[in-house]
């Protein structure tokens, strides 16, 4: 059997960015994602412009596909009391229902291989891998990448100690119809989580909340919490009494958790949110994703063309890399999410900032970075 270069074990924004450069440095690797193109997910949906230039030079545009600029930010209190900012840098915003399609469409027309399937195990032996699939087999690899996401049942078969700690948060997500800017991304607090507000594509609200199960479950369901708790929060009693919901019926995932996680894990790889999540109130996980795949991926060109690193020197070098670039990022997520827990507290914050936007700004250059070279 052909033993792969790289197989890249998910096919979200991370395992999408890293297939898409190693290809174009020649790099053969193997994808696989065991769901199906288009696919809606749990996502704020905004992305910091600090990865466009390199997207870009991947060949994906978001504007092409009907991404939204965003120059503007606004946070709110539990209550609604709000301040708003600039941001620094510019984002966009933008459904992961199109930009993963489109970034498939673009990787389909390269020499990856993509296989639609569920890997089951993953075990490294002597230099190599061993890649236990549900329906095709196995596959053997030198390298192996874990995009596979927050949490999965290889995180299990792989020992990573974070699945032993307890996640206690649920995230909910719809898109909707309704009266929004389209250029002002919102993060608004509510008893027991936060709400990112934002316009994407087809002129569309994606709105997207992620909330502690213990104060979820004291409802019966999505309507009565959001009815119950979201609307304490008069920003977001406004935004969604006026918007009309274009799903069936939201989206939802649970046993999320910001723990911290091992990079590596018996050689594999991780990126994405298999690496780290950042804290919503930071509001930039999907940057990380790409951000992340970008670098692994640029460690990886090293150690096949360049033929200047080992297995062990990469493995450490990604280590040093994406504490650089993540481990400020995840600290300032932490402390402002604690400060946020409290009520009094949160509105003195508000109320503060508002008076000082400049903190603002200095806050969201501490959760984001600077612009990426292009390939």
């Amino acid at each position: 059997m052909l033993n792969h270069k790289v197989v890249i074990v998910g096919g979200g924004l991370a395992g999408l960015t890293a297939a898409l450069h190693l290809s174009k440095y020649g790099i053969e690797s193997l994808l696989v994602e065991k769901e199906r193109y288009p696919r809606h997910k749990v996502c704020g949906e905004y992305v910091s412009n600090e990865v466009l230039p390199y997207l870009n030079s991947l060949g994906v545009d978001p504007f092409l596909y009907g991404a939204k600029k965003m120059e503007h930010f606004e946070l709110s209190a539990v209550t609604g009391e709000s301040c708003k900012a600039d941001l620094p840098l510019g984002g966009f915003s933008i459904s992961r229902y199109t930009l993963d399609a489109r970034m498939y469409e673009i990787l389909k027309q390269s020499e990856v291989v993509i296989i639609h399937d569920t890997v089951t195990d993953i075990k490294f032996q002597g230099e190599n891998f061993r890649v236990e699939l549900k329906e095709s087999g196995f596959l053997t690899a030198e390298f192996v990448l874990g995009a596979y996401g927050k949490r999965t049942s290889l995180d299990s078969r792989l020992k990573r100690s974070f699945m032993s700690s307890y996640a206690p948060y649920l995230a909910v997500k719809a898109h909707y119809k309704g009266d929004y800017p389209d250029n002002v991304v919102g993060l608004h607090n509510f008893y027991g989580g936060y709400c990112g507000v934002s316009k994407i594509e087809n002129e569309a609200l994606n709105i997207c909340y992620i909330v502690s199960y213990e104060e979820f479950k004291k409802y019966r369901n999505i309507k009565e919490f959001q009815e119950k708790v979201l609307f304490r929060n008069k920003s977001l009693e406004n935004i969604l009494k006026n918007s009309q919901m274009l799903f069936d019926k939201p989206l939802a995932i649970s046993q999320i958790s910001f723990e911290s996680k091992s990079l590596i894990q018996d050689h594999v790889i991780m990126c994405g949110d298999a690496a780290g999540m950042i804290h919503p109130l930071c509001g930039n996980g999907m940057s990380m994703a790409i951000l992340g795949a970008r670098m692994i991926s640029n460690l990886l060109v090293d150690h096949f063309n360049v033929k200047s690193i080992s297995r062990k020197q990469l493995e450490k070098k990604y280590r040093i890399q994406w504490e650089k670039a993540f481990s400020s990022r995840l600290r300032t997520g932490r402390i402002l999410s604690k400060l946020f827990e409290y009520k009094q507290l949160s509105l003195i914050l508000i109320n503060y900032l508002k008076s000082y936007p400049a903190i603002i700004t200095e806050i969201i250059k501490r959760t984001h970075g600077k612009p990426v070279e292009s390939l």
